[in-house]
């Protein structure tokens, strides 16, 4: 598995790119001084989570995270064909609208890979993009949009990759997690059910959440990560969706050999 540095150029086919790794607040924290909010370290910034994933026939991301615009920009990505929703939290959902522009330069409706649920989410949070278009308004006022319902288990297709939804539980919330390859990535979970752990099994990468080092009732803690990964045994492990509570190199000193904190801008194959 190689890794790329942040901001080497556009992505390539066969990459996937971590565009964001922090908790549903970022990290800097509005309003706070805690020494990882003021560290100068690049990789102590961390925007709300989600991926890019880039195959020969396009770009699709993993949730739309808030900060969107800004981690296409600055990843160099000029389009995004498709879109998979883990959930529907605003932290994973809230970068939606940020995708107007890509319809209207393919011409066509991008299309959105989820479960029922988020789909309802959704349409009650951008209601004004799936209402009768006003005539009146300006063309590129609306995104283009269609829902494709996928279901855990299956594996399905998009952009000519393989994909196959992993259920996993964040607190109560059944959501996903995905798995392309040999790469899987599970943000936003606090424990996995037993028949998700053979979808699992054989990965060279694991990118999972790991909050901090308490427990905490929706995210996996330090510890309760490390005991994921000693029963999956991936090849390497990247954690994501930290809060501020974790120095990245403070904490990378005291993980264990081949896992390691993601970082904004982390770039890995899956081909």
């Amino acid at each position: 598995m190689q890794t790329l540095r942040n901001n080497e150029g556009p992505p390539l086919p066969g990459e996937l790119i971590l565009l964001g790794t922090g908790t549903s607040v970022g990290v800097p924290v509005v309003g706070c001084d805690y020494p990882v909010c003021t560290s100068t370290n690049p990789r102590n910034h961390r925007t709300r989570t989600g991926v890019a994933v880039a195959t020969p026939r396009g770009t699709f991301l993993i949730d739309t995270p808030p900060e969107l615009r800004l981690q296409l920009v600055r990843e160099r990505i000029p389009l995004v064909e498709a879109v998979l929703y883990t959930h529907g939290h605003a932290d994973h959902v809230f970068g939606l609208d940020d995708l107007r522009i890509c319809g209207h330069r393919l011409e066509r409706a991008i299309p959105l890979y989820c479960e029922a649920n988020v789909e309802a989410q959704l349409r009650s949070a951008f209601s004004y993009a799936f209402e009768p278009p006003d005539p009146t308004a300006h063309k590129f006022a609306i995104p283009l949009l269609e829902f494709h319902r996928i279901v855990a288990g299956r594996a399905f297709e998009v952009l000519g990759q393989w994909i196959t939804p992993i259920r996993l539980q964040h607190g109560r919330l059944p959501v996903l997690g995905f798995r392309l390859n040999d790469v899987a990535f599970c943000t936003d979970v606090s424990s996995i059910p037993e028949d998700s752990w053979p979808l699992l099994q054989g990965l060279d990468v694991l990118v999972l959440d790991a909050l901090r080092e308490k427990p905490h009732p929706t995210h996996l803690s330090i510890p309760e990560a490390l005991e994921v990964v000693d029963r999956v045994r991936p090849r390497r492990t990247y954690f994501t969706h930290i809060s501020h509570w974790l120095e990245h190199e403070a904490t990378n000193a005291r993980l264990p050999e081949g896992v390691e904190l993601a970082y904004d801008g982390l770039r890995l194959r899956f081909a």
